[in-house]
């Protein structure tokens, strides 16, 4: 993220040398010198070379101002290329290196912002992706559309990162083709990329219309669209793409949510992804209950931020279920997630209350909406495992969908339980089959989150 913000400084032109100074100490400190990371940088910390990330480090470390022949930057390459170059950074980052020039548009999957306006019965439309994706790709489809080049003042480029020059890679689009799905969406593409710039003008600019609409809708205030930095991003520059003014209400607001995120030290700077105050303050109040620590002011705080009045996306696969969850990402009425809302829910049954109770019934019931067809749940969405869009070229990053897991489906399992309503039986029943059904020979589950 602290890379991502640096580029989007240059994308937009409005660079701050001494926050960009700041950002680029903390790059620089936690650059990999390890066995699993001999110069790149890692997705988490202590984490093996990432493609994507190290890409995105250099390229955000050379805007700064970093010479390309010091020590640094010189392992940072030699891992790079060692790892075959830029030309195996993940789809998310080809499409930011696209909108510097750094790589043909050829190297990015057809993603025709018509999408927005398919049907539901259609394969492939943004209400069968996760949330998470959906706001993400919203206003990336539009700029994929338009295809803009960033503003780059200092004419920044990363060629010295290909193995072969960008402009004659032929392997670009790859994915998991080992299935049939995999080939059939790769042959997709390639048909796409042909009549793509066929479509009728009208349907795409509706498609841009209606992604604007969905964006506005859910825009957030400052908290920012998702609550997630990359779709916060994705709509700066969809806004600046669009030709608004830095100073129009809604462009200023989704750049005010992107400034939000950042964390100023005296001597280092680096951009969160989002905020998790309701999550940090749910597992903190159970650790205080089992060491005998008073818990109301911390019940008293999530009270407040339980989501009564906003009808979701999560709404389409439950119509008539009221609302009642706690969102992970801080301030994100669209988006609560049942992970959270069973955590808050135990939380607060445990501080035993009657002033909970009514909160506690709407987030049971909530809960019990949001209860997969297969008797799991996933975080956000209802059946949200159409397991075919994991195979399209777009989705090499794996995080498409929001499918059942077992880790959900646990604590959801033991919310319910520990309310111990009679009518939730059947509810819990289903829950504890799809557990017996998924557990791994050695005894133990898969967890996602």
């Amino acid at each position: 993220m602290p890379a991502e913000y640096v580029l989007l400084e240059h994308y937009l032109d409005r660079i701050e040398p001494e926050l960009e100074d700041k950002i680029g100490v903390y790059l620089r400190g936690i650059q990999g010198d390890y066995e699993t990371n001999p110069g790149g940088w890692p997705l988490f910390h202590g984490g093996k070379f990432d493609m994507s990330a190290s890409v995105k480090a250099y390229f955000a470390l050379k805007c700064i101002g970093d010479d390309v022949n010091a020590p640094h930057m010189v392992k940072a390459r030699e891992v790079i290329l060692a790892h075959g170059g830029a030309a195996r950074t993940n789809v998310f980052t080809r499409i930011q290196l696209a909108l510097f020039g750094a790589v043909p548009w050829e190297a990015c999957p057809v993603m025709p912002v018509e999408l927005v306006l398919m049907p539901d019965w259609f394969p492939i439309t943004m209400r069968k992706v996760s949330y998470w994706s959906r706001t993400v790709m919203t206003p990336l489809l539009v700029l994929m559309a338009n295809k803009p080049l960033a503003r780059n003042p200092r004419n920044i480029r990363i060629d010295e990162l290909f193995v072969v020059p960008p402009e004659h890679v032929t392997d670009w689009i790859r994915g998991p083709y080992k299935s049939p799905w995999g080939h059939f969406f790769k042959y997709l593409d390639m048909l796409l990329r042909r009549v793509e710039r066929f479509f009728p003008k009208s349907s795409r600019a509706r498609a841009i219309e209606k992604a604007q609409a969905f964006i506005k809708e859910r825009l957030n205030g400052d908290d920012g669209l998702g609550a997630i930095y990359p779709a916060m991003a994705n709509t700066v520059m969809m806004y600046d793409m669009l030709g608004y003014a830095p100073e129009h209400p809604d462009f200023a607001i989704a750049w005010a949510s992107v400034r939000k995120l950042l964390v100023v030290k005296d001597d280092r700077a680096y951009c969160q992804p989002c905020f998790s105050p309701v999550w940090d303050t749910g597992l903190a109040g159970h650790a205080l209950a089992e060491a005998g620590a008073p818990i109301g002011a911390a019940c008293d705080w999530l009270l407040e931020r339980q989501v009564l009045d906003v009808v979701g996306d999560w709404a389409t696969n439950t119509p008539g279920t009221r609302p009642g969850g706690w969102a992970f990402q801080y301030n994100n009425p669209h988006y609560p997630d049942v992970d959270d809302t069973a955590v808050v829910g135990m939380l607060l049954h445990r501080a035993g209350d009657a002033k909970y109770a009514e909160a506690i019934s709407r987030a049971r019931e909530w809960i019990v909406g949001m209860q997969s067809t297969n008797g799991a749940w996933g975080a956000f969405d209802i059946n949200n495992d159409r397991q075919y869009l994991n195979h399209i070229p777009f989705a090499d990053h794996g995080a498409l969908l929001d499918p059942p897991t077992e880790d959900v489906t646990a604590r959801c399992i033991s919310f319910l339980a520990q309310l111990g309503n009679a009518e939730d039986k059947a509810a819990i029943s289903r829950g504890v089959a799809y557990l017996r059904k998924t557990q791994m020979p050695d005894g133990s589950w898969f967890g996602r989150w």
